[in-house]
């Protein structure tokens, strides 16, 4: 299921410079004290982030082996920019270098639920589950399996420390707020918390770019990627589902049911969407209900799209054992919204429901709603429902 990249001939060694930022030297600090066995496999997309990651680690004198998921894009194992950066970087730092085909995996376990949940009307958040299902899950048991290594290192900007008293691995959010992943780690069980660390979770992007260029990473000045892997090579959301759902053309209505428009399949739609809609009306409209079944856009004015709870199911408790009792937590309902308090009430160990203090615009069926103590994660999952 792997390539090996030829072990490289010619090496650069780690820098010999301190540190040249405060997260850099906290982030170091760290990596040495860190407990236990310093072999470690550090997924490698071809970004600055994980090629700091692999470049920290080794300066903090862990044992590197680099490995890229091969994914979807390119017509080959090294075809992609992506592929091509992780294989260089691992050169530079003398490390070895693996790619993993995990197209298959990919396909079935982020793909195929993507456009399934688009087709009928959801807005789902493929990151988290590629993260658990695919870079997580195949990583860890690559790594183990084949090179006797129970570690595995990612750039994400977020943070892992041990309870005291329960043992429990808790994920925390990164140092830098307008950076951290930690909602899209959310699904991660224990299991796999236990075996992973996060170089960059001191670190603010800044930083990582000012510590990139200590170590003459060829990424260091790279630029960031704005779309999601999968749809990178289409150019837009839109045309990838262009390409995976056929035309499905329907009615645009408003609450009460009065046709105000057409559209050409609810897949192009997400809750909350004002522009774009082709409707001519007397104040603004926005998308607050996808209706797969019926195939309808059902839009509103904003005032009618706030929701003051919802449904969260497939919860997964994170840094605390499952909730027993109503519990006052801090929410995002989607990545770069700013969290909110809520009352949370939960109704088994997987499902919950949530009250919002204040009313919330976009409450969209399919993205997650994840919980926090402070910086601390305690838990999430997706939303079913808002409720009307």
């Amino acid at each position: 299921m792997g390539f090996n990249h030829p072990t490289p001939s010619t090496t650069n060694p780690p820098s010999t410079d301190p540190p040249s930022t405060e997260g850099g030297r906290r982030a170091l600090e760290l990596l040495r004290q860190w407990p236990g066995e310093h072999r470690v496999a550090v997924g490698l997309s071809g970004g600055v982030d994980s090629s700091l990651a692999a470049a920290l680690l080794q300066e903090a004198q862990w044992s590197v082996t680099g490995v890229t998921l091969w994914l979807m894009k390119g017509r080959g194992a090294c075809c992609s920019d992506g592929l091509v950066d992780a294989a260089g970087v691992c050169e530079q730092l003398g490390a070895p270098h693996h790619i993993l085909d995990a197209r298959q995996t990919f396909q079935q376990e982020v793909m195929d639920p993507l456009v399934e949940g688009y087709g009928q009307g959801v807005t789902p958040l493929p990151c988290s589950r590629c993260n658990r299902h695919v870079k997580m899950a195949l990583l860890l048991d690559w790594a183990e399996r084949e090179m006797g290594i129970s570690r595995l290192a990612t750039g994400h900007y977020a943070r892992l420390r041990r309870h005291p008293d329960s043992g429990r691995m808790e994920l925390l959010r990164g140092r830098d707020r307008q950076k951290d992943q930690s909602y899209f780690l959310y699904d991660l069980p224990q299991e796999q918390l236990e075996h992973l660390v996060f170089p960059l979770g001191e670190l603010r992007k800044a930083e990582t770019r000012a510590e990139a260029q200590r170590h003459g990473l060829r990424t260091a000045a790279k630029p960031e990627s704005q779309d999601l892997c999968l749809v990178e090579r289409h150019g837009s959301m839109a045309a990838f589902l262009e390409t995976h759902l056929p035309p499905r053309p329907g009615k645009i209505v408003l609450r009460d049911g009065t046709v105000v428009g057409s559209h050409n399949g609810v897949q192009h739609f997400t809750i909350g969407q004002r522009r774009g809609l082709g409707v001519a009306w007397h104040e603004p409209l926005h998308v607050v209900k996808l209706d797969g079944a019926m195939n309808h856009v059902v839009v509103a004015p904003r005032s009618e799209a706030m929701r003051r709870d919802c449904v969260v199911a497939a919860i997964n408790w994170v840094s605390i054992p499952p909730a027993a009792a109503p519990m006052e937590v801090q929410v995002q309902v989607r990545y770069r919204s700013e969290p909110v308090t809520a009352r949370l009430s939960p109704n088994g160990a997987t499902q919950a429901r949530l009250v919002f203090e204040t009313p919330q615009f976009s409450i969209t069926p399919g993205q997650a709603a994840v919980f926090y103590g402070e910086d601390v994660l305690l838990g999430g999952g997706l939303i079913q429902r808002a409720m009307d």
